[in-house]
């Protein structure tokens, strides 16, 4: 006798849960269009948003799906963002952690990272692009001038987390590099008498609020006037200090496209 369809019982097929990566993703100095196209892709195809809502722009979260969970971590202790990572990873999901600028710069991503590899949990990390980065197109300008600088140094000012003795910030300003400063705005009549040791008053100095934002402040003064223009400006987060002699715009020519300088696709005639 045939079996009606409706009298088969249904079989629940249960699906193992898929092991995607956790992304780390640097959403870069806050322009959506300055997103690199892997680091935008992932946020799109984010099943769960955790993300630095205290310092990433809104307008970039909201590439993701409306049906994405965000959560925002501006409240939230490492302990707290750890089990939330893990347990939505688990369960099959495609989880993005974004964080703002680069991946590569005090982003606290190593702390994470060491928990979910604890767990065996697979991640990826995906670059951005840094704000002394974004601070410099902005200007127009190079940081490594032929003859004039040709280093760059990134780092901060001690402040309440310190810094390593070899990294204090008259070891850095002797070099009189083109240095880029975060996390530095609270200590800055500090930082401008340590650096007037080293550079001329007159060093242009790149001050960098909120780079690439709407609302972006981005202007050079001369070294002896930085702390009275954050002051003027009540600068005290997401600011960046950029202190280069390149600022200058002094005119020196690299030897590149020198016509008296030969190389590999260019030989001499």
């Amino acid at each position: 006798m045939a079996i009606r369809k409706e009298e088969i019982p249904a079989r629940r097929c249960r699906l193992p849960a898929l092991n995607h990566p956790i992304s780390f993703v640097g959403a870069g100095p806050g322009a959506p269009d300055l997103l690199t196209l892997r680091a935008a892709d992932r946020i799109r195809r984010a099943e769960v948003l955790i993300w630095t809502d205290s310092l990433v722009c809104p307008d970039i979260a909201a590439l993701a799906n409306d049906d994405c969970l965000r959560i925002r971590t501006s409240r939230l202790t490492l302990e707290e963002v750890i089990p939330q990572l893990i347990q939505h990873q688990k369960a099959g999901l495609q989880v993005v952690r974004l964080h703002d600028g680069d991946t590569a710069l005090y982003s606290a991503i190593n702390e994470q990272i060491c928990a979910l590899n604890d767990e065996n949990i697979p991640v990826e990390v995906v670059p951005g692009v840094s704000a002394y980065q974004a601070a410099a197109a902005g200007l127009g300008s190079e940081l490594t001038i032929p003859g004039l600088v040709q280093t760059i140094v990134l780092s901060r000012a001690g402040g309440r987390t310190g810094v390593p003795e070899c990294e204090q910030l008259h070891h850095l300003a002797s070099l009189r590099a083109s240095l880029c400063l975060y996390l530095s705005a609270r200590h800055v009549e500090e930082v401008q008498a340590t650096l007037l040791e080293h550079y001329p008053a007159e060093t242009p100095v790149a001050v960098g609020h909120r780079v690439s934002w709407p609302d972006q402040l981005l202007e050079i003064v001369p070294l002896n006037k930085m702390a009275e223009f954050t002051d003027q400006h009540e600068l005290i987060r997401t600011t960046l200090y950029v202190i280069s002699p390149a600022l200058s715009k002094a005119s020196k020519r690299s030897r590149l496209y020198s016509p008296d300088h030969d190389h590999l696709f260019r030989p001499k005639r």
